[in-house]
């Protein structure tokens, strides 16, 4: 079959779903066998929207979710109703991001009524992606990925945690909330730097803090370097460090746009060139 049959059959489901939505309002229905109707457009609604994304028509696809999980709610099923949301996002996600974010919303009120917060804090996440890749709202991302680096740590998921709150700083420092940014790296830093897997990550965290300091000023960022080779020892010997108290930040390799950015704005910092924010150009 192809696409254009693959529609057909959908919007005749779409239909037959809508048939049985009506029927099951009706007096009669309503005292004998309503539910049994609602439970068969459901279904309907379900084969519609993958007969939709066979086809690629991911708005289609997406709005007969949503009619599939609004009805799974009608039926008290809290759990089809959440998954049918998220199937609804995950089609919108082609077509519609706004939308997509809606119906995820959906579903993760769900999911918090339900006291499942770690795969609340799951879609959060593909919220917050969204804003990032899609629209282009990162206040708006940084606000899913602490939602969800809150629900994480509610349910002692600290790594999970911290793979969004490290987001969360990347993004703070990118925008000059530097005070923000350097709290986050340092308490990641301080939650693992006695995890010998995770040591040398630390090192990283308190050398990304640093370099926050020296942004703002660099009195405090001397005063900071030494705070952290007392909290972690490790730290001392790293050529990080080294490199941080003689200030020789072009010898830093391994540069992502990230660290470049930041060596931008420490670079104009320190030669007092005035105001601007060293961005990439």
């Amino acid at each position: 079959m192809d696409n254009a049959g693959k529609e057909r059959e959908a919007v005749q489901l779409m239909a037959e779903a809508e048939k049985r939505v009506k029927a099951s309002h009706s007096f009669l229905r309503g005292l004998f066998g309503g539910n049994t109707k609602i439970e068969e457009a459901c279904e309907m609604y379900t084969r519609a929207a993958n007969m939709f994304k066979m086809a690629k028509n991911w708005s289609a696809a997406g709005n007969a979710f949503c009619q599939a999980a609004k009805l799974h709610m009608q039926l008290q099923s809290k759990h089809d109703s959440a998954t049918s949301f998220v199937d609804a996002g995950n089609a919108y996600k082609k077509a519609d991001p706004q939308e997509a974010i809606n119906c995820l919303n959906a579903a993760i009120d769900i999911y918090t009524d339900m006291g499942r917060f770690t795969i609340a804090a799951k879609h959060h996440i593909t919220i917050a992606e969204i804003y990032e890749t899609e629209l282009v709202d990162i206040e708006k991302a940084i606000a899913h990925y602490e939602q969800s680096a809150d629900y994480y740590k509610g349910e002692e998921s600290n790594s999970s945690a911290n793979k969004c709150l490290l987001k969360v700083a990347a993004y703070a420092a990118q925008l000059e909330q530097y005070q923000k940014a350097i709290e986050i790296y340092e308490q990641v830093g301080a939650n693992t730097m006695d995890n010998p897997l995770l040591k040398y990550s630390a090192k990283d965290y308190f050398f990304k803090a640093a370099l926050c300091h020296f942004i703002v000023d660099e009195l405090n960022a001397k005063l900071a370097l030494e705070k952290y080779e007392e909290m972690f020892p490790a730290f001392t010997d790293s050529r990080e460090c080294k490199l941080l108290k003689v200030k020789e930040f072009d010898s830093i390799s391994r540069l992502d746009q990230w660290l470049t950015t930041m060596l931008l704005r420490i670079k104009k910092s320190i030669q007092g060139d005035g105001e601007g924010d060293g961005d990439l150009k």
